[in-house]
Parts: C-alpha cells; structure tokens; sequence
C-alpha cells in the first residue's frame, strides 16, 4: 500500500473533534482570571495561591495510568495547600491537533475538562475549604514564566521513593512547605514521583484513608460531556428512575440490578501470561483487605502451567469462566443484599462481534439482559472519552466486578469507595 492510500484510508476513518468549546469553558475558569488577584493599582486584594506543577507527568499511556497519577498529584497540592496545575490528557507531542493510531486520527491531546470535573480539573472545593483550586497549565505559563518570575524547582532525586505511600506524599508535603515561591515545579526526570511499582503494589494502601476522605475524590465527577453521554444510553441501561442516571441525584445513585464487569481483552491475551511469570499481584488499591477478593497463587508456585492457567483465570477468563463468576456473584450479592442481579454491563475493548458468544452463554444462564461497550451510542466527542463513559457506568453500578490487575478497574474501585458504596459491591474475576 503506497503513502497515498494510507493517507487517505486514514483520512477516511474521519477527522476527530478540537474539543474547542471545552478548552474556552477551562479558560474562563475564575481563578483564571487575574483580575481576582490583583486591583488596578497592582496591589492584591485576595491571597495569591501558590501554584504546583509537574511537567513530568504521563503521557502517551492509556487514561487510567494518567488518572490514577494526577489524582494522587492533585491530592499532593491539596494536603501541602496549593494550587494544582492540571494538563491535557496528552497522547503525543506533535505540533498538529491530531496523531496517527491504530491507521486513524485520534487527538493528540484532549483538555482534562472533557474527561473529568471535579478539584484535580479545576472545579470548586467543599464548602468552608480553605484549598486553593486548580489551574490549568496554560494559564500557569502566564503567570509563571515571564523575565520576572521563575519557577523554583524541586528534584525527586533524593525523595524516598521505595517508602510506603504516606511516607512518600509526607517528605514533599514538607518540602514544598518549605518553599515560599509562588511558583514551584517538581523534577522527576532522576525518578518519577509516584512510579508504576507504587500504584501496583500494597505500598499505595497506606493513602487510602486520606484519599477516599480527600476532596479529590468525595468531589470527583465524571466531566458533563461524559455524563452526557451516560444519559444518552438511558434505555440501554434500564434505570429504575431516571434519577438514577444524574450524579448529584443521590449520594452515590445507583444503577439497580445492573452488574458491571470489566473484560479487558487486545493487549491483555500477551499480557496476562506475562504477570503469571513476573508472579504480579493485584494493582495496589484492589489489596485492600477490606475487599471481599483476594488473589492467591501461592499454592501454585511450583507448577508454571497451574500457575498460569489461575493467572489466566483472573485476567483473561473464558466464557464459561466468566458466566460461572457472574453466577457466583448473583448468588453471593442475593445471599448478602437481599436484591437480585438482573442484568450485566459488560466494560470492553473487545469487538462487538467477539462478545456475542458471552452475550448469549450470559442470557442461557438467566441474566435478563446483557449489554456491552459496543453498544453504546455516542457521539464524535463522547467517542474519545468513551473509556471514561464506561468508567461511570461501572461507578454507578449495584456491583462492580473488576480485573485485579488492571488500573481502570482499580480507579473504579476507590471512586466508589469514596462515594460510600458498600465495600462488599466490589469484587474481582
């Protein structure tokens, strides 16, 4: 196939949105606005926050690693008491608006508003906080670079980063006390401030007092577009009212008898047998031993064809397997609730006709209904964001069954946990 007609297939998959009319709603945030700090004269008449930012933050990987990583950074700047500098959900550096995957255009990068609302994208705090609220990366460029004003920048060379979560999140807590620039960057090109060892490992448990109880979570919301999209899909998910659709109806509204499950398929058939040979565990967040599922491959250690078929099991399990766990989780839920599962979510990257031998072995096995990502409607926007939609979906659902090792999965677990649902809700494959 010559350069030409790869151009055009790929021109042909369309070209996606700007998401313009979200990068002008984040400008016109009031804390972007400078006037608020300072009268005509120059003199300020409100406390000017200092600002934080971490020019090495992820990207180029999926949502969920870049989720899970600016919500722990935001949580950072609200217990030091600054302003945190959120940025796009990034996928490439190019100068065009767009790159090449998968032989389409996709965004390079996407404003962290049509993914998220909420204090890690800006939004307010709780009443009576004290916090300042967040800024966008734009807007610090501003008031932050200029011949007048340098950010002070703080290494992660010496923080101690092999500690347990809390003992991490205190040492920069002091240190950027300690600081009194307005404007201070962190330098984790030596380390990476939290690392990818941290959020997979039990180390990370030591946060999740502080941060189920943080703003950054109790405040967390899904970004209107994304919520949009999860009302457009009301008759594909059967609310009971359709209160149960609108995030600030309820405490934590729920999707009643609705299961949803995370399937992650593409990558995970190599990946999976990988972590049965690294001998992984659980993300960090999915051991918390209040969770009714633990993970155990320990009695299979000395058989590697054991131990993998368990790893498998877990991570990429077949249909039977699939519909013998939902079964188990319908009968548990039904034992321990009282309220019956009805129906199932399926949350995938699978192809749509890949999951219609699930569908059907599910509706044998008397699920009234079962329904899939593929099935959601949604438009040019909602479809760049469409993980995110399912990540709400699942938030909202009566139970919750994730993939241990998968950091979506565990991002969901600890959104939930935050909105007070039932610990036992969550549960894993």
């Amino acid at each position: 196939m010559t350069p030409v007609y790869i151009l055009a297939f790929i021109l042909l998959q369309g070209i996606p949105p700007t998401y313009d009319d979200i990068r002008t709603f984040e400008r016109r945030l009031p804390q972007h606005s400078i006037s608020a700090w300072s009268s005509v004269d120059g003199t300020h008449h409100h406390h000017q926050p200092r600002y934080l930012r971490f020019p090495g933050h992820l990207w180029g990987h999926g949502l969920n690693n870049v989720l899970q990583e600016a919500l722990l950074m935001s949580h950072l700047a609200y217990v030091s008491n600054m302003s945190f500098v959120f940025e796009d959900y990034t996928w490439s550096h190019t100068p065009l608006p767009w790159a090449v995957h998968d032989f389409a255009l996709r965004p390079a990068r996407i404003p962290l508003n049509a993914i998220i609302s909420g204090p890690t994208a800006g939004g307010s705090m709780p009443k009576g906080s004290q916090s300042p609220m967040a800024v966008s990366a734009e807007f610090y460029e501003r008031v932050c670079t200029g011949p007048d004003v340098q950010p002070y920048v703080l290494s992660s060379a010496h923080a101690p980063n092999d500690e347990s979560g809390d003992v991490i999140v205190d040492w920069w807590t002091r240190q950027l006390v300690s600081v009194q620039d307005r404007c201070i960057e962190v330098d984790s090109t030596t380390h990476d401030l939290f690392d990818r060892f941290l959020f997979g490992g039990p180390r990370i448990l030591s946060l999740w007092e502080s941060l189920v109880s943080s703003p950054i979570l109790t405040e967390f919301a899904w970004s209107p577009l994304v919520q949009s999209a999860v009302a457009r899909n009301f008759a594909l998910l059967q609310p009971d009212t359709a209160k149960d659709i609108y995030a600030a109806s309820t405490p934590h509204p729920t999707l009643h008898g609705l299961v949803a499950i995370h399937l992650r398929r593409g990558d995970y058939k190599r990946h999976c047998p990988n972590l049965a040979k690294w001998g992984a565990e659980f993300m960090g967040f999915n051991q918390h031993p209040s969770l009714p599922d633990r993970f155990d491959p320990s009695p299979y250690a000395d058989d590697n064809a054991l131990k993998e078929e368990y790893y498998l099991a877990h991570c990429l399990p077949t249909t039977d397997q699939v519909v013998a766990r939902l079964r188990t989780v319908r009968r548990e839920h039904h034992t321990q609730c009282g309220e019956m599962l009805r129906r199932v979510y399926v949350l995938s990257n699978e192809w749509a006709w890949s999951l219609e031998e699930l569908k059907s072995a599910l509706e044998e096995d008397d699920w009234e209904d079962v329904v899939s990502s593929a099935d959601l409607q949604v438009d040019a926007e909602q479809y760049y964001v469409a993980m995110a939609v399912d990540m709400a979906i699942a938030e909202k659902a009566e139970v919750f069954v994730g993939n241990g090792f998968s950091s979506l999965s565990s991002n969901v677990v600890i959104l939930r946990m935050a909105k007070g649902m039932d610990v036992r809700s969550n549960r894993f494959l």
